[in-house]
């Protein structure tokens, strides 16, 4: 090859590799934030936790209260949400209502119980004054059922304009669907993902949509249902969900994540799920977490964002996740996600129980600290069996409280 065409090749070449640099870096640039995780994204694991006796205390100390007789007595499906005013709102999957007894109990147990005909209803929600005292429930069920053999069960809320630019303020409540079902299915199909809100100040509600629906998912294992945790990043809400391959008998479930417009959460037009490889509006969701064996969520997670991480927290994987709390962590709500990292096991109370449904609480967390709660109870693949002792020692079936400390590391 002559000299001048070589000369005219190579550097024909460079060119390439220049303009081929310069477009990726300008394709970087263009990602947002959550892509890259900034320059503070950084490993984060558990340090150091403690019991919050406080917390765990005053849920006690309502729930024991005999004077009342229409009120939340256990729960479990915790969530909360800091309102306008300083109030918290407490939301609640499956709850016992009506009055408790000082002990001793029926077998001569020296716990508070109740009586095993007591109302269980699908869903509640308890207010907490400013000050952080329980104070009253709100009528109960709070959501309806939407069908007979069907329930609502209340996941993540947040507080939003009434429409896009408005100063009138509603709660925004994620709700799970499901439908009764037979064996594996024993806390029901699921069935779809929607929206209620909440009139303010006075939480009455107005309306409830269906967000996704997932009647037509043959596989029940392969549905999807979100609001198991959200977070606010920038111009969008991240919504995070999963599926039940537990429930198919496998050691973990799949996490998924699809985001909104900050303030749209009841625009079913709004939403965009991730596909595996980009945002799209009528995408079918692909898992950013679990390969249904080691790696995995349970069927109830929770996520943070502490500084440029994401912080998802989750029961562990197998028999473990009876017992232990586990966490993973990425720089993006899409992944990858690096994990699992460091674990603990809170304390349970004596008896054959479990422990499930890690949940952040944002509007009691402060100063470094992070309030994670999570929920008992009794292990009975019928529930006949888990009723009685639910019933015999109502602080069973209530959530408990611990207070965590994270690090940067791996």
């Amino acid at each position: 090859m002559p000299d001048d065409a070589r000369a005219r090749r190579q550097t024909g070449t460079g060119l390439g590799i220049i303009l081929a640099l310069v477009c990726a870096a300008v394709l970087l640039t263009a990602l947002p934030d959550d892509r890259e995780g900034g320059g503070t994204c950084t490993a984060r694991t558990v340090r150091s936790w403690s019991a919050d006796a406080g917390l765990t205390g005053e849920f006690a100390r309502y729930g024991d209260d005999p004077t009342r007789t229409d009120d939340w007595t256990g729960g479990d499906g915790t969530h909360s949400l800091r309102l306008p005013d300083g109030r918290v709102l407490w939301l609640f999957s499956d709850t016992y209502l009506g009055p408790v007894h000082p002990p001793p109990n029926p077998v001569g147990e020296s716990f508070v119980w109740r009586d095993t005909s007591a109302p269980l209803v699908r869903n509640s929600a308890v207010v907490m004054s400013a000050s952080g005292r329980l104070e009253r429930t709100l009528a109960a069920p709070v959501f309806p059922d939407p069908g007979p053999q069907q329930w609502r069960w209340p996941v993540a809320a947040r507080v939003e304009p009434r429409a896009p630019g408005s100063a009138d303020r509603v709660v925004r409540v994620l709700l799970w669907t499901r439908t009764a079902g037979r064996a594996p299915w024993i806390y029901g199909v699921p069935t779809a993902t929607e929206v209620a809100t909440l009139s303010l100040p006075d939480l009455r509600l107005e309306g409830i949509r269906t967000v996704l629906d997932q009647r037509s998912v043959a596989d029940a294992s392969q549905r999807v249902l979100f609001g198991t945790s959200a977070v606010d990043a920038g111009q969008w809400t991240y919504v995070f969900g999963g599926d039940d391959l537990q429930a198919a008998s496998r050691p973990a479930s799949r996490a998924y994540v699809a985001r909104v417009p900050r303030g749209r959460l009841a625009e079913p037009g709004a939403w965009e799920y991730w596909d595996g490889s980009q945002w799209a509006v009528r995408a079918r969701p692909e898992p950013v977490l679990g390969d249904g064996q080691r790696k995995g969520v349970g069927s109830a997670f929770t996520v943070v964002r502490d500084g440029g991480t994401y912080v998802l927290f989750t029961m562990a994987a197998g028999t473990e996740g009876l017992t232990t709390i586990t966490s993973y962590w990425a720089c993006s709500p899409t992944g990858p996600w690096r994990g699992p990292t460091r674990s603990f096991s809170p304390s349970l109370p004596a008896g054959e129980v479990a422990a499930y449904n890690p949940q952040a609480h944002p509007a009691l967390s402060g100063d470094g600290r992070l309030v994670l709660s999570y929920d008992v109870n009794w292990l009975d693949a019928t529930g006949a069996a888990a009723q009685a002792n639910l019933s015999r020692n109502v602080s069973l079936y209530r959530p408990r409280f611990v207070t965590l400390r994270l690090e940067r590391g791996s």
